[in-house]
This record gives C-alpha cells, sequence and structure tokens, in this order.
C-alpha cells in the first residue's frame, strides 16, 4: 500500500469558527454541498471528496467556500449517507468497523453519480478533485480520462499502490511531517511510484504538523495554521495551472 489504513488520528480535531455560504441540494437521492464563484460560473470545477467527517462538518465546508472565492464550482457530495464519524470520537468508537458499512462498493457509485451530473446538467468542463484522508483514496481511483482532470490530496489514507500506479492526471501531495498513516516510507514509495510515471507530480511536506491538518488543526498556533493555509494554496495553485489553464 501506498497509505496505511485509517486509524484514530482520522477523527481528531479542532471544529473552526465561520459561516458557511453554500447551499445543500441533493444529486439523485445524495446531500450533496455546491459553493459557487462570484460570477456562477461551472466550467472550472472541484469535486471535494471529504474525510469520514463528512461533508456536513463547518470546516470543510469552510473550505469549499474558499475554493469558489478563487474562482471554482464546487460540488461535495455526502459519501457516508448521513452516517459521518463524530469529531472526536469518544473512546472505544472502531473506526474499522464503521468503514466496513462504507466499502469502495458503496462510495464509488456516489462519486461516479456525482461526476456525471458535473460533466452533463451542471455543465463543467475541467474538474479538479480534492480529497481529505478517507478521500485521497477516491482521488487516486477517479484521476482518470473523462473523471478528474487533476488532483491534490492531503495526508491521504489507505491508498493502493496500484491506485497510485493507476492515475493517469497530475497529482499534488500534502503530507504531514507526524502522520501514522502516511508516514515517511509510504511517502517514499508513493515518490517512487510517480517518479517512473508520466504525470505531473508534487510532493509537500509540512513540519510541526500531524495527521489531518489540513481540515481539523487548531488554527490558534501559528506555525499549524500556516501550514493549513499553505496546503490550501498548494491545491489552488495546483488546479490554476491543471485545471484552469488547459
Amino acid at each position: 500500500m501506498a497509505s496505511n489504513p485509517p486509524g484514530a488520528c482520522c477523527t481528531v480535531g479542532v471544529k473552526h469558527e465561520g459561516t458557511a455560504v453554500g447551499e445543500v441540494k441533493k444529486i439523485g437521492d445524495v446531500r450533496t454541498y455546491f459553493s459557487y464563484p462570484k460570477d456562477k460560473s461551472t466550467q472550472n470545477a472541484i469535486l471535494i471528496i471529504t474525510d469520514v467527517i463528512g461533508m456536513d462538518f463547518i470546516n470543510v465546508q469552510l473550505i469549499a467556500d474558499q475554493f469558489a472565492a478563487n474562482g471554482y464550482f464546487v460540488v461535495m457530495p455526502d459519501l457516508f449517507r448521513g452516517d459521518p464519524v463524530p469529531l472526536n470520537s469518544p473512546e472505544g468508537f472502531d473506526i474499522m468497523e464503521w468503514l466496513k458499512g462504507h466499502p469502495i462498493s458503496k462510495v464509488d457509485p456516489i462519486i461516479e453519480a456525482t461526476l456525471k451530473e458535473m460533466r452533463g446538467p451542471l455543465g463543467c468542463k475541467r474538474i479538479g478533485g480534492v480529497g481529505y484522508c478517507f478521500g485521497g483514496k477516491y482521488v487516486c481511483r477517479f484521476l482518470k480520462e473523462g473523471k478528474l482532470d487533476a488532483g491534490f490530496t492531503a495526508h491521504p489514507s489507505f491508498v493502493d499502490k496500484e491506485e497510485v500506479e493507476g492515475i493517469q492526471g497530475p497529482l499534488s501531495i500534502a503530507a504531514a511531517e507526524t502522520d501514522q498513516i502516511f508516514p515517511a516510507p509510504k511517502r517514499r514509495e508513493t515518490e517512487d511510484i510517480l517518479q517512473k510515471m508520466s504525470v505531473p507530480y508534487q510532493i509537500n511536506l509540512f513540519s510541526d504538523v500531524v495527521h489531518g491538518f489540513a481540515v481539523r488543526t487548531d488554527i490558534s498556533k501559528r506555525r499549524e495554521k500556516f501550514a493549513k493555509e499553505q496546503a490550501f494554496l498548494q491545491a489552488v495553485h495546483w488546479f490554476d495551472e491543471y485545471v484552469k489553464s488547459t
């Protein structure tokens, strides 16, 4: 595997303050968060594939709105159909047991249907995929022609080696210095795979942060706030190059 399975660190974090400006509608029977750029254009789009805390988490809604403020139409489906993992889960919560209820066979179809709607009725011409933790696996799975045009993932979890080898578009990765799920050996394994491929790639490593920093970090701490903001800008610049300018 190019990253390890999820663990307790996937559920720990700090809730951020702010008011989301997007709206929740449905694609088929799946609740989906939409955030629009100022000009309301849907041509350049981002699909956010969330961590296990899900699309109703204010932190990721604020991130979606920030992408929209940078000129992207953002779509974020409820991958877990109302069954996300609680932030800072109670002692004894078994994330591996929870994952059994949300296997690839249930998540893939939601992403497929979302992309079909984006490419069709929603009028998206180019789509970048953002995957946090759990979502990183699915960015790799869907970084294919006709699906996602470019990908960004921060602190990915349980990505298979074959999924990295199968990507067909540009991939940017933001990694944490301290991360049991995407530790140094896994980062290097991923780099070795990408070096042999023809797609553009980028791996940025941030010190003084842990798994989940791009979404759930404590922004009252200067270095953590800086890393979170830089990871976001990393994604924006990546998509400006490989989604907007292409």
